[in-house]
């Protein structure tokens, strides 16, 4: 979907080819699609720069050369990275679903300007994007019914990783730790137990001596 949908205007720059290797693709797969990419590379021993096919180390490519070629190619507007946007706003994954599945024709008597379009969920009513989601935007290989809420919910899960790729390993991590301290927490509890429960339980009897 993002391949599709999204990286014509936004970019992921900190999302390298490899991070797709056992979360959306395999191996070979991310090889693949990275080949299909020509990256701007050099210079060489001459002092050029040059294409050559992308590898599973470089990023994935922004789709405009810098931000006044993104302004001039939307009407003013820059689109957003994408690479942390869910952690950059309110609700999050919540968010990115609700604008993407939120546009409408204005309300009576409100009038956007040319190039903006009316969205409930975007702060003021008034987006710069255009609606990019519709029903059948994908055809799903599986069978999975291809609705704007299914695109949008794609979307929003892969934007979510995107923003957070080290969350699985870091929940992963604090279970085992807590676990790892419990354990830990047990055996210094018994011990204290076992080792301080004679000196707990002494009792010293102090005797005047008759002489």
């Amino acid at each position: 979907m993002y391949k599709e949908v999204c990286a014509s205007c936004h970019s992921l720059r900190y999302i390298a080819f490899r991070h797709l290797v056992g979360v959306t693709h395999t191996e070979e797969q991310a090889k693949a699609i990275a080949e299909s990419y020509m990256i701007e590379d050099g210079p060489d021993n001459q002092g050029n720069m040059f294409k050559r096919p992308g590898k599973l180390s470089d990023y994935l490519p922004k789709p405009y050369p810098n931000e006044e070629a993104a302004r001039a190619a939307n009407a003013g507007a820059l689109p957003p990275d994408l690479s942390v946007i869910v952690k950059a706003r309110h609700h999050g994954e919540d968010y990115i679903f609700a604008l993407l599945t939120g546009y409408r024709d204005p309300p009576t008597g409100i009038k956007l300007r040319e190039g903006l379009y009316y969205n409930t969920y975007f702060p003021g009513g008034a987006i710069g994007m255009a609606q990019a989601l519709y029903d059948d935007s994908v055809e799903y290989e599986d069978g999975t019914p291809a609705t704007m809420s299914q695109h949008a919910k794609d979307v929003a899960t892969f934007l979510t990783w995107a923003s957070m790729p080290e969350h699985d390993e870091r929940k992963l991590f604090a279970g085992r730790s807590i676990a790892a301290l419990g354990i830990l927490a047990a055996t210094l509890l018994y011990w204290k137990r076992v080792r301080y429960s004679v000196l707990k339980n002494y009792k010293m009897t102090i005797t005047k001596s008759i002489y």
